[in-house]
């Protein structure tokens, strides 16, 4: 990949530090997609709020979307929506 379209920005190194590089900033919210990059910024102490889209499907293997980690995330439940008979969608923002 050579070129990102829109609000997007193209890292090509060390994206965690890029984010955290961002968040220090004032340019606003970053919303950010995938286990293996969330998963970094969860670890590093990085993300302030949570968006989950969940339905169930059980398979019995899959990515973990969260890390395994050394202490208690306290999140405050802040909005919750159904969408049709089994997707719900949880936003919960980190307690600090």
């Amino acid at each position: 990949m050579t070129s990102v379209d829109g609000n997007a920005r193209l890292v090509k190194g060390d994206a965690i530090s890029e984010v955290a590089r961002l968040k220090s900033g004032s340019g606003g919210d970053l919303g950010v997609g995938g286990a293996g990059l969330a998963a970094g910024l969860i670890a590093r102490d990085l993300v302030d709020e949570y968006r989950l889209f969940i339905n169930p499907l059980l398979l019995g293997g899959g990515t973990p979307f969260f890390p395994a980690l050394n202490r208690r995330l306290d999140l405050d439940l802040l909005e919750t929506r159904q969408f049709g008979p089994q997707v719900v969608y949880l936003r919960y923002r980190r307690r600090r």
